[in-house]
């Protein structure tokens, strides 16, 4: 295949429009952040410790992990529409369980429930690889995820002014609104992109060992999970930094916490300009390096003495930046490692991922106090931003002795 699919805006015997691709990974990524300068509200709310609240996010991401190995199998096996369907559909349900939750235990198991919306992320992706090839779908993961960003580049700033001025229950009334309006389109215009009935179980699960086995895959998979990693630990320990170390407002906290998406929007943007001219694997290279710089940097100004809301949440966009150049393009080398496993890549990739962000949430969580200050929080995001790159010098290596072009 050489050329994008027609695709007829609103035509369900077509392939999904791109606006479409959007708001499905949107939303899920809006889902993630969008609460987040409303934690200390809630946590008073439901009279518990902020650590307790924290566990929205950590436990959140840690239900997407292991969701994330279902929703891939599940896509290849039934079709990416029904399950998508499904999945908005019970992202509803568990919203207005969070948003009536008299308990703070009884919020969290919805929060986690919430998230089966975590779908429109794995299935962004897939849908982009059914359709085209892996240069431009890197391209075309590129526009998506630049979209995408626009959504959690607001949403944390919304977010606050809802909890400022409402209350934290206006966020999921929010959220459930917006829930609705996904749902329409998707029933209206996301066209079937599995060709047949795609791979049963049984006959997936015997291919399973060809996926697992390619150091490229893993190689590719271990570049975006230390890439995300840096920015996962950025949202368990963001808040904290924003409110209990720099004093900021909930409007305030909001605002910074849409540092990185701003860097984010620019990335990809890159990454859908310049992927197909560049290649994968040189995109992702400069990806990395430049949140490793950044983040350097960062953690350099701190240990000299340079602390402050500013500085630390500028650094962070960055990291943006250099995610928005890797992100899109390592997930299109990963998925095109075994096209004919593209959904099951695509989850077992993202659980790999988001698994390993909720371990780095929860410890930046762990790690930070008043009295170490954000320190702790820049050395994580560049440890794991190094590694990142270390990740993707392995598979650019590995394709040089098995003769295959970046």
């Amino acid at each position: 295949m050489t050329s994008a699919p027609l695709v007829r805006f609103f035509d369900r015997t077509t392939p999904p429009h791109i606006s479409t691709l959007i708001l499905i990974a949107g939303l899920a990524a809006l889902n993630m952040s969008v609460f987040l300068p409303s934690l200390s509200g809630m946590a008073d709310y439901f009279a518990v410790d902020y650590a307790v609240m924290q566990l929205a996010v950590s436990l959140y991401l840690a239900t997407t992990a292991v969701l994330q190995l279902v929703i891939g199998p599940l896509s290849d096996r039934f079709g990416r529409r029904p399950v998508m369907v499904g999945a908005i559909l019970i992202f509803l349900v568990a919203t207005l369980g969070c948003l009536f939750a008299p308990t703070a235990v009884t919020f969290l198991a919805f929060r986690m429930v919430q998230g089966a919306i975590v779908t429109g992320i794995v299935l962004a992706r897939a849908i982009v690889r059914d359709m085209v090839p892996a240069d431009q779908a890197a391209s075309m993961l590129g526009y998506v995820t630049m979209g995408m960003a626009l959504i959690p580049m607001i949403g944390p700033v919304l977010g606050g002014v809802l909890d400022q001025f409402y209350g934290w229950q206006a966020v999921y009334v929010f959220l459930f609104l917006a829930g609705c309006v996904v749902l329409v389109q998707v029933i209206a215009d996301q066209g079937e992109t599995v060709s047949g009935t795609g791979i049963g179980f049984r006959e997936q699960a015997r291919t399973w060992p060809e996926l697992l086995a390619s150091q490229r895959f893993w190689g590719y998979t271990a570049t975006m999970a230390f890439a995300s990693g840096a920015f996962f630990a950025f949202l368990g320990g963001s808040s904290f930094v924003a409110e209990d170390i720099f004093g900021l407002s909930s409007l305030g906290t909001g605002i910074a916490l849409g540092a990185p998406a701003i860097g984010y929007v620019i990335g990809n943007g890159l990454s859908g300009r310049y992927s197909t001219k560049v290649g994968v694997n040189r995109m992702v290279l400069a990806g990395t390096g430049i949140a490793s710089a950044g983040m350097g940097t960062s953690l350099l100004l701190a240990l000299i003495g340079v602390n402050s809301a500013v500085a630390f949440f500028a650094f962070c966009t960055t990291l943006g930046l250099g995610n928005g150049m890797t992100l899109p393009n390592a997930t299109a080398g990963q998925l095109s490692v075994r096209p004919h496993l593209a959904g099951t890549a695509s989850g077992l990739g993202g659980a790999i991922m988001i698994g390993g962000g909720a371990v780095l949430s929860a410890l930046a969580g762990v790690m930070l106090s008043t009295e170490t200050g954000p320190l702790p929080l820049q050395a994580l995001m560049f440890a794991v931003s190094v590694l990142s790159m270390v990740s993707i010098l392995s598979v650019i290596r590995r394709e040089k002795r098995l003769g295959l072009g970046t």
